[in-house]
């Protein structure tokens, strides 16, 4: 548990209470005094793409859909509000954890008149590193409504993870499938599915295994998110079977190691 007690501003004891057994809360404002600064970042990484950059090309679907991750180092707008926005802080008081360790960022942007949901999907199936104490916040840096992230209440808690597939192709990412669950549709099946309409700079904090996805953008302006990704106390490198996503090949880490401070560094110690 967190030595702390006082929780930041932006929080109440519901917050994280809602946190803890939902998996997914909404926190308002969170890089609010900054979505200028990642809208610079965003238009850099969309100008100068990383080698994972993703213009997700399906047949029979219109318009764009940019995605990219890991560029935090590369990109000083997304390494300036990682270091002076209160995530981190934010962070530790949702996961009820005394650090907060950097994980990675991710840009997604939907161009008007893209098709493409974003389908659903854990995140942690993707991932090689395990533990309870993760969060990712989703935060729009444009208004919000129908392109909004959409995620599953208690979907965390989980006994078996979703099948994690590549979302063009949807073949299974990994060769091993008979450990998860097909990725269940929450609307026809009558799941919990938690979304708001958001403002910029408002971000959506859910736990890695938290099923969750996103319609198309069918509004006549751009849909930009910025997603920062975050893991505490408990986090634990684990070996998947095959390459994850992201992939940072050459990490040398072993089974139940903390993820290695000079790659993935401490953002956050009480």
């Amino acid at each position: 548990m967190m030595s702390g007690s006082v929780l930041h501003p932006l929080l109440t004891p519901d917050h994280v209470t809602a946190y803890q057994r939902d998996g997914v809360v909404l926190v308002r404002g969170l890089f609010a005094d900054f979505v200028e600064e990642l809208r610079n970042g965003v238009e850099r990484n969309m100008a100068e793409p990383g080698p994972y950059a993703s213009n997700n090309e399906k047949a029979g679907e219109t318009g764009r859909f940019f995605d990219d991750y890991c560029n935090w180092t590369r990109i000083p707008e997304f390494a300036d509000v990682i270091d002076r926005s209160p995530a981190a802080v934010v962070a530790a008081d949702l996961m009820g954890s005394d650090s907060v360790q950097m994980f990675h960022d991710h840009v997604l942007v939907k161009e008007p008149g893209t098709s493409m949901a974003t389908p659903w999907h854990q995140d942690g199936p993707y991932y090689f590193v395990e533990g309870q104490q993760t969060v990712s916040f989703w935060s729009p840096l444009d208004p919000v409504t129908d392109a909004t992230l959409r995620c599953v209440r208690g979907s965390h808690a989980w006994e078996k993870e979703v099948l994690p597939t590549r979302w063009v192709t949807e073949e299974g990412f990994f060769p091993d499938e008979g450990q998860y669950i097909p990725a269940p549709d929450p609307d026809a099946d009558g799941l919990d599915v938690a979304e708001w309409a958001m403002q910029p700079g408002d971000a959506v904090a859910f736990n890695y295994r938290t099923l969750h996805g996103a319609r198309g953008n069918q509004s006549p302006s751009r849909r930009r998110a910025f997603s920062l990704r975050l893991v505490g106390d408990d986090a634990r490198y684990v070996e998947r079977p095959g390459r994850t996503s992201p992939p940072f090949p050459g990490h040398d880490m072993q089974p139940g190691q903390r993820l290695r401070e000079d790659w993935f560094p401490v953002i956050l110690q009480r």
